[in-house]
């Protein structure tokens, strides 16, 4: 297996791989990627990996704000995980996992991702752990809670990062679209 792994901040990204992302992730959830979700994935740490020069998988990292008992926490939150069709369960995902927990524990307080129920296997089996307080946003009118995110939100705490109460809440800041 030919693999190249590439870390780089969006800005940094061409137009040419921009759209091989963006195919890769329409590809990966088709009919069900829409442009918010592509604007979330944008602005942080991409991975990106290739295959004898073809992109194969994808994710990345933004930084975004989670308020948790009184405090506004540096998070960073995985976006846009994904491994194209005829190149999963080979461990590509856990190589773009990894890179993106290795920025994780060297710049933010915390990281955290919505899981779907096909990803969920990746997230726990790497050591993430499903939140079990209740999940929350900070909207423009204010305050939300989130019920249908509960069960599906995973945090990862750098080691000897920051102690987290288990049965708080962690409110997400605000964006259009799926707020997780």
């Amino acid at each position: 297996m030919n693999e190249r792994i590439r870390t780089a901040h969006t800005a940094e990204l061409t137009g040419q791989e921009l759209r091989e992302i963006r195919g890769l992730l329409d590809s990966a959830f088709p009919g069900n990627f829409a442009e918010e979700d592509f604007e979330h994935a944008l602005g942080g740490m991409d991975v990106l990996v290739r295959e004898d020069g073809e992109l194969v998988a994808h994710g990345s990292l933004v930084q975004r704000r989670v308020v948790h008992g009184g405090r506004a926490l540096r998070t960073g939150y995985v976006e846009a995980v994904a491994v194209r069709e005829d190149r999963r369960r080979r461990g590509l995902g856990g190589l773009v996992m990894a890179e993106l927990e290795a920025i994780v524990d060297r710049a933010y307080v915390l990281g955290a991702l919505s899981a779907s129920e096909d990803g969920a296997a990746l997230y726990r089996g790497r050591g993430w752990r499903v939140w079990g307080g209740r999940i929350g946003a900070l909207s423009p009118a204010g305050p939300v809670p989130l019920p249908e995110e509960e069960g599906s939100t995973y945090v990862w705490v750098p080691p000897g990062g920051i102690r987290l109460d288990p049965a708080g809440r962690l409110d997400f800041d605000w964006r259009d679209g799926d707020v997780l």
